[in-house]
Order: structure tokens, then sequence, then C-alpha cells
């Protein structure tokens, strides 16, 4: 029996030891009040045995001895017999409903079975018969907790630790409902206090490393993980703390270690296989990617907690497969909230109201690409606001991305329902969300319902699987017109491409040689600039072909972390590749980045994941993308960009294809020359550049949605029609 057990075993013992059990005089009784008490003794010493052998004695004599049946549904709770207990401690309460410790441990019971509401109603009773009972507070708080009814949740731990203050677990699960609140400091201090009563509190030293991770301090989380696990070398919420602690500060291999660590632990801890290969992708490791990929894949299809949606992005190109993994998600952590606080709300305004929320409008590649798009808004017809909840660099480009808006606003320290409520009070008609499932998102904000019309847009490659987000920005090559189904919005379909660009961002003046880049120059380089975890064994097998069949060609790669670097060399020689042929380029600003890549020949598109924002950029610098157009959203947006600069012959639709035209582009200079004189000329000609023509395509996309809203119509999936020449890229 553990420390909590006995506590309870105690405090049960003496409140059931101050019940009256004899109900008439006379020997028998004597004998069998004197039983009930040495049952009582046993049961406070965590003698269940003994004190189940005298109960069935009692209950022999007298099968309403009301103590007696108590102690065995307590017994049978301690073993976990729940239905059991509740069959006793039912039959207990019908002969006198009115002992709090009858109500309180039939829900226990209940809460163990998952039948939350019934648990609720026999705490209540307990507590209006008992007030100042503690036991109930807490474990009705935690009932609470786990149906995310939070303030209510809090009332009850406050009530308990104004009753006993020194109350550890109270104190810790309090700073649980608090973080869940996002009132991260408060919760910190709560688990500091827990700590302070019970230094070697291994859960309240996880969840503090929790914390922690919420203020980005991820060396003191680490630290406190740490301290965690020395306690408790098999606490799993610690292992996955310290697990993101190692991730976010770019230990990818020892991530990984602590992922795989908590998986043998508990094989199916939410989340947990999709952050192990995600770990290993980051860094290039590929153990076993063939069966954990399948593994996951399988997972999700079982409706099980496989892997968080972003990372599934990059494992599965189902789009089915990524909307139920998304809807999975969404029902475990951000399930529609009942308390909406704008549904069906019309507003009569001059100009329609639109906000972009995001932690992005800052040195991101959704704000390199918005940038010009937010400037470019017509603002006789738009009122347009950011709200932002990531970090303010205080430097020229943001200053460049605030002066876009009519209203920017720095809520980074606000919780969820707070910027709920300000989308709510500033009488927003569409809310866009800009982020998805990507880090730092914060969907719980849309979740509140806080606008009438609510956009799925950009940052997230898919549907959020979330029935309060009403449409999803597309084109017709990103969603052909049969995949609708595997998308819980409506789709609204622009004419060219979803994806905006900015056409002011220029390149640096100066353009490295190849030589200073480490390049050859004569010989034929292939590039792909896409973050490592994107790089797949397939494709990778694919890449090292290419350079054995192309003399003096070189790969020219992301140097993202040193792990990676040595294990791509490493998988290149395994393929009889010489492994100073990948080259790796650090991380260098936005205009030089733009320059440096005029000095590859062809860059190579991932799959299940493409190139996004780099393939923009690549098409912008003027160097072709070949990609292999797959079936989901993340797997065709480089397809949808070369369509739009007028380069369809450049998408291939499976990889055998796309092999062959990469090395068909290598072999054959004219035919390349062509593909990039094309290119330059396409670039200033077709829409994928044209920052204003998109603005207008979205501008009516949000009329359409607004006006079907004012009309009182339910959201639909429309198309918007082209301008311009009334050809959209994917038409020529």
């Amino acid at each position: 029996m553990n420390r909590k057990e006995r506590r309870a075993a105690a405090k049960t013992g003496k409140r059931l030891a101050d019940h009256p059990v004899a109900r008439a005089t006379g020997g028998q009784q004597i004998r069998a009040n004197a039983q009930v008490a040495i049952a009582l003794r046993y049961y406070q010493a965590g003698q269940f045995r003994e004190a189940s052998q005298v109960c069935r004695q009692i209950l022999a004599f007298d099968p309403h001895d009301i103590t007696a049946l108590h102690l065995t549904g307590l017994m049978a709770l301690q073993a976990g017999f729940n239905e059991q207990a509740i069959n006793v401690l039912a039959a207990a309460i019908k002969l006198n409903d009115k002992i709090p410790d009858l109500h309180g441990g039939i829900a226990e019971a209940l809460q163990r079975l998952g039948r939350f509401e019934d648990a609720i109603a026999h705490y209540r009773q307990a507590l209006a018969l008992d007030p100042g009972y503690v036991e109930a507070l807490y474990n009705c708080g935690n009932v609470l907790l786990k149906l995310k009814d939070f303030e209510a949740a809090l009332a009850n731990y406050d009530r308990a630790l104004a009753i006993e203050p020194d109350f550890a677990e109270a104190i810790h699960n309090r700073g649980n409902t608090l973080f869940e609140l996002q009132r991260y400091e408060e919760a910190l201090a709560d688990y500091d206090r827990a700590l302070t009563i019970k230094p070697r509190f291994a859960q309240a030293l996880s969840n503090r490393g929790n914390a922690l991770l919420q203020f980005k301090r991820y060396d003191e989380a680490l630290a406190s993980c740490d301290r965690a696990l020395a306690i408790d070398p098999g606490n799993a919420g610690a292992l996955a703390n310290r697990g993101t602690a190692f991730y976010e500060l770019r230990r990818f291999s020892e991530a990984a270690s602590d992922f795989k660590r908590l998986l043998a632990i508990d094989p199916d801890y939410a989340y947990a296989p999709g952050k192990l290969l995600f770990c290993r992708l980051l860094h290039c490791d590929w153990a076993d990617y063939d069966q954990a990929t399948r593994s996951i894949v399988n997972g999700v299809a079982a409706g099980k907690r496989a892997a968080l949606p972003y990372m599934f992005l990059n494992i599965a190109d189902s789009a089915d497969a990524q909307m139920k993994c998304a809807q999975v998600f969404h029902r475990d952590k951000y399930r529609t909230a009942s308390n909406t606080i704008g549904m069906g709300t019309r507003y009569d305004h001059a100009k329609i109201r639109v906000a972009y929320l995001s932690a992005d409008f800052h040195h991101h590649p959704m704000a390199y690409l918005t940038a010009g798009l937010f400037e470019q808004h017509d603002t006789s017809q738009f009122e347009t606001t950011a709200i932002s909840f990531g970090p303010n660099p205080g430097d020229q480009f943001r200053k460049r991305l605030e002066n876009s808006f009519d209203r920017f606003l720095d809520a980074q320290t606000r919780n969820d329902r707070d910027l709920g409520r300000l989308v709510r009070e500033l009488e927003i008609d569409i809310a866009v969300d800009l982020m998805g499932y990507t880090n730092n998102s914060r969907p719980a904000i849309l979740g509140l319902r806080p606008a009438p019309v609510q956009v799925n847009f950009l940052g997230y490659a898919g549907t959020l699987g979330a029935d309060h987000i009403d449409y999803i920005i597309a084109d017709r090559f990103i969603i052909p017109e049969g995949c609708q189904s595997f998308y819980t919005e409506n789709i609204v379909y622009l004419p060219d491409t979803y994806l905006p660009t900015d056409s002011t961002r220029s390149p640096g003046e100066h353009t490295p040689t190849r030589g200073a880049a480490g390049l050859p120059e004569n010989g034929f380089v292939f590039c792909c600039f896409n973050n490592n975890y994107k790089i797949t064994p397939p494709i990778f097998d694919i890449w090292m072909r290419l350079l054995l069949s192309v003399d003096g060609s070189v790969l020219w790669l992301v140097e993202d972390n040193a792990a990676a670097v040595g294990n791509l060399r490493q998988e290149a020689e395994r393929r009889g590749v010489v492994p100073e042929r990948l080259v790796f380029a650090p991380r260098v600003k936005l205009d030089d980045y733009l320059a440096r890549l005029r000095l590859a020949d062809v860059f190579l598109d991932t799959l299940p994941y493409n190139a996004h924002t780099t393939a923009s950029d690549a098409l912008w610098a003027g160097l072709p993308v070949v990609t292999c157009a797959g079936s989901s959203f993340a797997a065709r947006v480089a397809g949808s960009l070369l369509n739009a600069v007028g380069l369809p012959e450049l998408i291939t639709g499976n990889l055998e294809d796309y092999e062959a035209l990469a090395l068909k582009l290598a072999r054959d200079r004219d035919l390349l020359a062509q593909i990039r004189l094309r290119l330059w000329t396409n670039r200033r000609k077709f829409p994928l550049f044209d920052t204003a023509r998109f603005c207008s395509h979205i501008e009516s996309a949000y009329h359409t949605m607004w006006e079907r809203h004012q009309r009182g119509e339910r959201p639909a999936s429309f198309a918007v029609a082209s301008t311009g020449d009334g050809q959209s890229a994917n038409q020529r």
C-alpha cells in the first residue's frame, strides 16, 4: 500500500470508527461490534486480507451490518474490483444514505470506470452531508479536471486546501488545473509549493518541467525532469517531458532515446510513436524506418493517438489517414467548447473585418509569404487585424508586418479564452488561423467559436479535423475534386495557387561563387534545401542513384544539425557514394539565401512532404524544381506552384518518373537551359508571384464567405473566379 493509500485508509478508518455501529444490545451484538472494531484496525493497518475475513464473518451473522459492508466495498475498490465495490456500497447506501464516506467510495469506483457524471453526483452528495470531506473535494476536483471543467476543479481544490493546506497532491493537481488554464506562472508556483511539502514528489517535478517548457526555460525543464527520473526511473510523464526538452534544445538523438524508453514502458503513450520517429528524422537516423512508419499508420487507422498531426504529414501520404489523425487529436485536445462565445452572430460593418491569428509574425516562412498580401489588402473594403501570440523581435521586418494591418495586437501573454473574447469584442467577421497544428499554435482560440466565419489557411498543410472551422483555402491541384471528403472544412478553390508570395522580396546583391559555397565549378549541382526531417530513405535512395549516374555531380543540402550531417554522409557511403559529394550549406539571411540558390542546377523535391516556402524561394530565384505529386495536401504543394508559374512538365506522378526527369535534366543541358529561361520569363508573367492578383482572389473568397453568412446560409465549398486574363496557370 503506497503513502496515498495508507493516508486514505487511515482517514477513512477513523471516519468509520466515529460512526456508531451498534443497533442493539446483547451479547451477540457486543461481539459483532468487537469484530467490527477488529476489522477497522486491520483495515487501517493495511491488512486487507485479514480485514476481509473478519467482515465476511460479520456479514454472515448480519448481512445488513453497514460498517462491514462499507469496509468490504472499500477493499473491493482497493483490489480494483470496481463493479463489486459499487454493488456492495450501493447496498450500504440503501440502508443509510446519510453516510458521506459511502458516497465517496462509490464515486471513486464510478470515476475509475469512466462514469464521470455519476461520480460527480455521488461526490456532491457526500459533500452535501459533510462539506469538510477533504478527500471528496480532492477526488471530485480530479474528475472535473478530466472533464476539462477547469474552473470548477480549481474551486474544489481551493476548498480542500482551505481545510488541509499541506495536502501536497491537491496542491499539485491545482497546479495541473492552472496549467490547463494557461496560468503557467501560478501552476509553477503550485508545483514548487507541493515539492516544499513533499520533496520527492516525482510527478510534481515532471509537471514542473512541463511548466518550464512553456516559458522556453528548456535547461531548467531538463533538470527538473532529471530529478523526477532519479526518484522514479519509470515515470512516463517525466520521460515525455524530458524528451520534449531535448527536442526543443535540438538534442534530437537524446530526445529520441527518451521517447524510445517511454514506449518500452508504455507502448500506448499518447503521440509518443510519432515523436520518436520525427526526432529520428530530424537527425536522419532511419533505424526501423519502415516498421515504425507502418506501425504509426496502422495506429492512426485504428483511432489511436499515434502521432501529432503535423508530424504525421511527413509519415503518410494519405489525405484520408491525415484527416483521421487530425480528428483524433482534435477530439483529444481541442474538442469544440460547449460554451461558445460568438456562434451565429451577424455583424453589419461597413468593411469586412478579417483577423489573422498566428505566433509567426516574425522571421518565419509564413510571414515571408504573406507580408505582401497583408500590405495589399483593399482598405476600402476590409479592416484587417493581426493577433500575434508569438515572439516580438522588434526588428525592421516585424515593424513592416505591424504596419501592414489596421490593427496589430501583441497578445502573447494572454490565454486562449481571453483571445477568444478579444476576437468577439472586436466583432471580427472572419477569423483566419494561419497555423493549424504547427509548433506554438493555439487551436483552442477558434474552438471557442468567437467569429461567425472561421478559416484554415496556409500554415498547416491539411485538414484540422474540427467542426468549428468553416473553410480551408486551397486550389484544384492541391485538393483534387474527388478528395473533398478527406477534409472536414468546406473547400475554397483559388484559381491559381493557394500559396501567397511577396513579389517585393529580392535576392542579395552579391551572388557567391560556387567555390565559396563549397561547390564544384563545373559539376552538376542537385539541390534540396528542405528541412532534414523531410528527407526519407526512398527519396534519398533516388538521390544517391542520381549522383552515381551523373559524373562530377553533388547534392547540396541545408546544414541543420551535426548529427544529421554525419548520418546522411554515412547513408551515402552505404549506397556507394563518396560522402564528400554531399555538400552542406549553413543557414543565412533570406536575401543571401535567395542569391545562393542561383548556384544550383535543379532543386529536387521531397515526398510525402513537399517543399512549400522552399519551393517558392527556389522558383523565385530562377531554380527549376522537380517534384513528385502525392495524394495529400502536403504532397502536392510544389506541383501547385509549378502550375502557377507555367512549368507543369516538372511535375511527375510517381517516383520512377521523378528520378527519370531529374536524370534527363542533368544529362540534357540544353533542355535545362530552356526550362531555366522559361522560368525566368514566367516569374513576371504567370500568377505565382503576382501578389496583387492573389490578394484580389482571396478577398473575393472572403466576400463570398461573408455574403453567405449574411444571407443565413451554411458554409459550402466554392471556387473563386480568376481575375486578369481569366485563365489560371494550370489552364494555360
